[in-house]
């Protein structure tokens, strides 16, 4: 059974930082490229960053300089560290991995809150 599992959420004043992380199980990890996206109210899922099987990073132009996405092969865990936080960051952030081999496997996590406010 494949579990991604999101933790780090909450709230946090512009301009602060947070660290989500996502454990997965079930999958054969580093064969995995993995994601985070995130869905604010009202709006569509939006990339945020992946990372693929060999480190490649890619990062959506509003978070460029302010996140960084990294993986941890041994412990099967991706994080985002989130710096210099904006209002407009707030929304439900979901950990993806995605294999594209012989055959095309995509697995969700149930998502984490991430509310900047003052």
């Amino acid at each position: 059974q494949v579990q991604l599992v999101e933790s780090g959420g909450g709230m946090v004043q512009p301009g602060g930082s947070l660290r989500l992380s996502c454990a997965a199980s079930g999958i054969f990890f580093s064969s995995y490229a993995m994601g985070w996206y995130r869905q604010a109210p009202g709006k569509q899922r939006e990339l945020v960053a992946t990372i693929s099987s060999g480190g490649r990073t890619n990062y959506a132009d509003s978070v460029k300089g302010r996140f960084t996405i990294s993986r941890d092969n041994a412990k099967n865990t991706v994080d985002l560290q989130m710096n210099s936080l904006k209002p407009e960051d707030t929304a439900v952030y979901y950990c993806n991995a995605d294999y594209s081999g012989s055959s095309r496997n995509n697995y969700w996590g149930q998502g984490t809150q991430v509310t900047v406010s003052s």
